[in-house]
């Protein structure tokens, strides 16, 4: 074989081996940046495992960052992946910085809900890049974090940068399912609390919120809403279906639930939602600025109460909330029910007393046959403190990247593991950097999805700002 023939075979080798790679980042195709095409990857590696809480894999998730890890040098005593049971896992990662200040934490959970195909357009589990955005199940929820902080922690490795502080990154399974038997945060909390203790964490729960293209605030979540589940039963003694009486448990519990379904419980704002409002005002149309304004006056209008109530993204946020969920009820076509329930899922503002939910749900219902049980145990904490170092970090670099966002704290309507954290007695943060459109909002949805553009930002923001909450050089 002559030296040229030769050279045009080991091309066309080396071609042949690296054009699934690029297939894979899509990189000629994007031109994206070498550090660009490797967060893709991650990404793509963490979409395409199917973790889905119940039946899915977040310990081949968890070991497969993990390899991530050690493939850049990490040693083998800074990556732990930990199995609490079949198909479970956990990973803890940390790089070690001078020891100057307490570490900080960078939480993200690897679990998700579950996804139906034939529900959506693509397929759930496989990284689809389309019309600006990457669609995939965990995309957004929390799987853009959770490769964010990975991707950005080797990136610190091989820059051979020495932060003040150690940066510890979890990486947790069962966040999605609201159980006090989850093997992810809390577990870790309980069995390996020496490995994650920090200063203060950084979780999901606030972005960039996008209006028409433009961002108009960058959320930090302080606090999140009480999650509790309420079992509503009617009992009765059935009979035949060809002799009805009036006192029938399936009328009984709807009418119940149709009672329920019309009670709002009382505005509360707290310090958190009194800011956001006050922020969210300078951004909102004339109408809803108004309203905003009214109810923040010192005797709230009640016509502006009921239109922002209306809207269920306010209301969330000015009242504790309940809603039925699940129904179910008798037991044959030709007999009286003998049982009906419903489950109730109430979302308690910080500071309410959770006792005083359940007999005002008792009070609504108005029919003492209707009994009324909770289904388990509120995870109560305190909302974490307006740290000045964190707030003006934030402030700064949020500037650079959009300047004309405003810094707006906010308390999350859905749960997050922060809850857990900050009971531990570490503040939690939910700031992700990731922009999404205000009213698109497709978290346990169908078709999930990111801006593409949204995505690589927010992962350049958050290597940035871990930096300066790091310090260091």
């Amino acid at each position: 074989m002559s030296h040229d023939a030769g050279d045009l075979v080991r091309s066309l080798r080396l071609a042949a081996a690296v054009a699934p790679l690029l297939l894979a980042t899509g990189a000629t195709a994007q031109g994206l940046t070498e550090q660009q095409q490797f967060a893709r990857g991650i990404y793509q590696e963490l979409v395409e495992i199917n973790t889905t809480t119940a039946t899915g894999d977040t310990q081949k998730a968890a070991e497969a960052m993990g390899a991530r890890l050690r493939a850049a040098g990490f040693p083998e005593a800074d990556v732990h992946v930990f199995s609490p049971a079949p198909h479970k896992g956990n990973l803890v990662a940390r790089l070690h910085g001078s020891g100057a200040r307490k570490p900080i934490l960078l939480v993200a959970h690897i679990d998700v809900v579950p996804a139906n195909r034939e529900d959506w357009t693509v397929d759930p589990f496989k990284l689809t890049e389309q019309d600006g955005y990457f669609y995939g199940r965990g995309s957004s929820d929390d799987k853009y974090m959770a490769s964010a902080f990975i991707t950005n922690l080797i990136r610190y490795k091989k820059e051979g940068y020495k932060p003040d502080r150690d940066i510890i990154v979890a990486l947790e399974t069962d966040e999605e399912i609201l159980d006090a038997n989850a093997l992810g945060m809390q577990w870790l909390i309980k069995n390996h609390r020496d490995l994650i203790d920090a200063e203060f964490a950084l979780n999901e729960g606030g972005g960039v919120g996008l209006k028409n293209g433009k961002a108009i605030r960058n959320s930090v979540q302080t606090s999140e809403k009480v999650s509790v589940g309420y079992q509503l039963t009617v009992k009765d003694r059935g009979g035949h279906s060809s002799l009805p009486r009036k006192d029938n448990a399936i009328y009984r519990l709807a009418e119940g639930l149709v009672r329920l379904s019309k009670y709002d419980f009382p505005m509360n704002l707290n310090e958190t939602t009194r800011i956001y409002f006050t922020k969210t005002a300078e951004t909102e149309s004339k109408e809803n600025a108004d309203d905003i304004r009214a109810i923040l006056a010192p005797q709230p209008d009640p016509a502006a109460l009921a239109r922002l109530s209306d809207k269920p993204g306010y209301n969330a946020q000015l009242r504790t909330t309940c809603v039925a969920t699940m129904l179910e009820g008798g037991h044959a076509i030709n007999a009286l029910p003998q049982l009906a329930s419903a489950k109730v899922n109430c979302r308690i503002l910080p500071g309410e007393p959770v006792d005083g939910v359940q007999a005002a749900i008792e009070r609504v219902l108005a029919d003492k046959q209707i009994e009324v049980t909770p289904t388990g145990k509120a995870v109560l904490s305190p909302p974490s403190p307006l740290n000045e170092e964190i707030m003006g970090s934030i402030e700064k670099l949020s500037k650079e990247f959009w300047p004309d966002a405003a810094i707006v704290p906010v308390m999350s309507t859905g749960a997050t593991d922060g809850s857990y954290l900050r009971n531990a007695g570490i503040p939690t943060y939910g700031h992700s950097g990731l922009g999404a459109d205000v009213d698109d909002n497709r978290n346990h949805g169908k078709d999930e999805r990111v801006l593409v553009k949204s995505f690589y930002e927010g992962e350049e923001y958050l290597y940035r700002l871990v930096k300066m909450l790091a310090g260091g050089k």
